[in-house]
């Protein structure tokens, strides 16, 4: 228990220092899953909205590989990118590899599937009131969809803020495509593997308490969301 306290103790002093390499860490994970989260957002909104707008055949087929996609281990996806982006890969002459454009290529992969499932959950309610409502007021099929999106508006946040939840705490996809090189691809996660490993418990705790304050954080615009929702 002394040497926990002691190590917290150590931890809070380097974040009130606002230590350098703790920092760096930071800048980058923000800097990847913020990227990342957008990229996904901006392929998983329109993919959401269409499943949940048209029936198609093998749409069950869709959703059960969606579903199943929630679970895909984070070391996964960074196998499955790192095979494609290695030096003698087929886009190994574009030197993605180790590279902050590789950690986002491997989390936009992972969590496109969480955040079109999400939507399109989110989505089912209001495209049989909402969405066919409009129709029938005469509104065209565009400005239909608008409508149902600003609806949904709460839950698509809510969705997209658990993406960003996902990657932002994944350690797989980090360590594999980005190499964990010190203030270019280190983040937060893959900091704390490294200073485990080398002893620095410190150093490990100081950047857990950063990177539980974000979770932290993401989950309280979550809840806050879903309160205003249930208020509405």
């Amino acid at each position: 228990m002394r040497f926990l306290l002691h190590s917290l103790g150590e931890a809070i002093q380097l974040i009130l220092r606002a230590d350098r390499d703790l920092l760096a860490a930071l800048g980058t994970t923000l800097q990847v899953s913020i990227t990342s989260t957008l990229l996904a957002s901006a392929i998983a909104l329109p993919l959401g909205l269409a499943v949940a707008l048209t029936e198609f055949p093998g749409k069950r087929s869709i959703l059960s590989l969606l579903r199943t996609a929630l679970a895909l281990p984070t070391v996964v996806v960074g196998l499955f990118v790192y095979a494609f982006i290695a030096r003698s890969a087929p886009l190994g002459e574009l030197s993605l590899l180790f590279t902050p454009t590789a950690i986002v290529i491997g989390q936009v992969l992972l969590i496109i599937p969480l955040i079109t499932a999400l939507v399109y959950a989110a989505l089912q309610e209001s495209i049989q009131v909402v969405y066919e409502e409009s129709l029938l007021l005469g509104a065209s099929p565009m400005a239909a969809c608008w409508k149902t999106l600003t609806e949904s508006r709460i839950a698509i946040l809510t969705a997209l803020m658990t993406g960003f939840g996902r990657v932002v705490s994944e350690v797989g996809v980090s360590l594999l495509l980005g190499g964990n090189i010190r203030g270019v691809t280190r983040t937060i996660t893959t900091a704390i593997t490294l200073e485990t490993s080398q002893g620095n418990f410190s150093s490990a705790f100081a950047l857990g308490l950063v990177l539980l304050g974000l979770v932290l954080l993401v989950n309280l615009v979550i809840q806050t969301a879903g309160v205003r929702r249930t208020a509405v």
